[in-house]
């Protein structure tokens, strides 16, 4: 006797059989019981979650000799001749092999034809999509006006392809995907009928890595049986369906979160030597990146084990919400380079390096002290404490007049909303390691000149040297994002000079241990 795949083997046989698409089968149930099943109907979903299993029970129900509240007996003899194919009053047809106009012209001359047994002929058109133009031409009139003999049932997963002349003479049913709760409750009936033992954690993985699909379910749990094995277990799975090891994600994760070029490297040698595709690697470390993120909003997730979540909370709880959301833009900038790559294993190494560079380029300890010790130097020259050096080498410790207009008010004014969001923004700057873009941008401020563009201005005047940084490529698309990352959406930027025409008189001491120029506008 030969092999019955599993999916085929539990196909269910009833509306009442099948799960997660309720919302549908009730419909179909009613109008087969009322007697007004329609002419055409379009079943639209993602791959396993009922259309053409529906299609079939739908076939046999409107055949069936003794129907039951709507559903097929499976015992009558046009049943049964429906489940073994025997019968050629219902046909199915695969649209991605049989896409030509001879293929429906064909159907159109047969419909003429009374059925042979049943009481309807009934056409299954899958993946309908996959027509030609000509062919979904020779089938508008049929499908509009078919004779009363004859029913269509078209399937598939892509509806946005079809002609709005066929959508416009079908039923439409949108099937949904199965949740992870009802997939696991039908791995678990396959699994006592099967005599197949899994853990709960086990079908769990299943159901979270069929995305839905309820035939891809149970295709991995086929799969898993197979090994000779007394219990599916969570790592059983996990090693068939080719995910890497999660220790080497972990592993990469928490090297380029720790700026450790070396850990890095020994993580992707690991996965090389361990034979696993480096895209399918980098995808996997994007999305445990995007799960530590999840964790720190949720404190909850699934797919993962107790010691697992352990590791993801400790990385969620090292790394800042910034600092994750950079390292995702910067994995999936790399993953679409990988993708037409013919060199991936050099591009993934040097990829992960610049990424660990882009947090730890130049000394960023010492450039943070610096950055400390101009700001703390410039307040207290704005606040006249410090004398400020002339050119002529002669002291001068007179107060700028901002001091006296300052002086002569009870308190100073309160910072707008606008001055706030954008000094949390250039410090955001300076925590997740970009410190050439803070230093450039410490002392400005930002005017949004509407929902699109902002226009940065610089009270001190804007340098040469700060206006190549921030016209670079590269640093002008890190501001734009972590700008984003704030206000929800990408905005244009303008870079505006608002430096007085007085002279700029330069230091010649306070400074000099910083290494820095600087200029002290009056």
């Amino acid at each position: 006797m030969s092999y019955t795949a599993l999916y085929r083997k539990f196909r269910p046989l009833k509306f009442e059989d099948m799960v997660g698409q309720e919302h549908i089968t009730k419909t179909l149930k009613n109008q087969i019981i009322a007697g007004r099943v329609g002419h055409a109907y379009l079943f639209n979903g993602g791959r396993g979650t009922g259309k053409t299993t529906s299609a079939k029970i739908l076939a046999r129900a409107v055949n069936c000799l003794n129907p039951e509240e709507g559903e097929p007996c499976n015992q009558c003899e046009i049943c049964k001749e429906i489940l073994d194919g025997s019968l050629t009053d219902v046909v199915e047809m695969d649209a991605a092999s049989n896409n030509s106009v001879e293929d429906i012209r064909s159907i159109r001359d047969e419909v003429n034809f009374l059925p042979t047994k049943a009481k309807y002929r009934v056409y299954i058109i899958d993946e309908v999509h996959m027509l030609s133009v000509g062919a979904f031409n020779a089938l508008l009139k049929t499908l509009e006006e078919p004779p009363e003999h004859v029913k269509f049932i078209l399937a598939t997963t892509e509806p946005q392809k079809l002609p709005a002349t066929i959508l416009s003479r079908c039923q439409r049913f949108d099937y949904k995907k199965i949740s992870d709760e009802n997939i696991i409750k039908r791995l678990k009936i396959i699994c006592q009928e099967s005599n197949l033992k899994a853990t709960q954690e086990a079908l769990k993985t299943i159901a979270i890595l069929s995305e839905g699909a309820m035939r891809d379910a149970i295709s991995i749990l086929e799969r898993c049986s197979q090994e000779n094995s007394e219990e599916i277990t969570i790592d059983l799975v996990k090693e068939l369906v080719g995910l890497p090891s999660l220790k080497y994600i972990h592993k990469l994760a928490k090297a380029i979160l720790e700026n450790n070029e070396m850990i890095a490297l020994e993580a992707i040698d690991d996965v090389i030597k361990d034979g696993k595709d480096l895209y399918n690697f980098l995808w996997e470390v994007i999305k445990y990146v995007k799960d530590v993120l999840v964790y720190q909003a949720t404190k909850n997730l699934d797919l993962y084990a107790q010691q697992e979540l352990e590791q993801i909370k400790e990385l969620s709880e090292k790394a800042e919400k910034q600092r994750l959301l950079s390292v995702i833009y910067q994995l999936s900038d790399l993953e679409s380079n990988l993708k037409n790559s013919m060199q991936k294993n050099i591009l993934f190494q040097s990829g992960i390096i610049k990424i660990c560079m882009n947090q730890t380029s130049g000394d960023i300890s010492s450039l943070e002290k610096k950055v400390e010790i101009l700001e703390q130097k410039l307040n207290n020259i704005s606040n006249g404490t410090v004398s400020v050096p002339r050119a002529s080498g002669v002291q001068s410790t007179r107060q700028p007049q901002i001091r006296s207009q300052s002086t002569s008010t009870t308190a100073r004014p309160t910072a707008t909303k606008q001055t706030e969001d954008w000094k949390q923004i250039v410090d955001s700057l300076k925590k997740t390691g970009k410190i050439r873009l803070y230093t450039c941008l410490v002392n400005t401020t930002v005017n949004k000149l509407n929902d699109q563009t902002w226009e940065i201005e610089f009270p001190n005047g804007l340098t040469e040297f700060n206006r190549k940084i921030l016209e670079d490529v590269t640093t002008r698309k890190d501001l734009i994002q972590t700008i984003a990352l704030s206000v929800g959406h990408e905005i244009n930027i303008k870079l505006k000079d608002t430096k007085t025409e007085k002279p700029a008189e330069t230091t010649s001491s306070g400074f000099d241990d910083l290494g820095i120029d600087i200029n002290i506008i009056e």
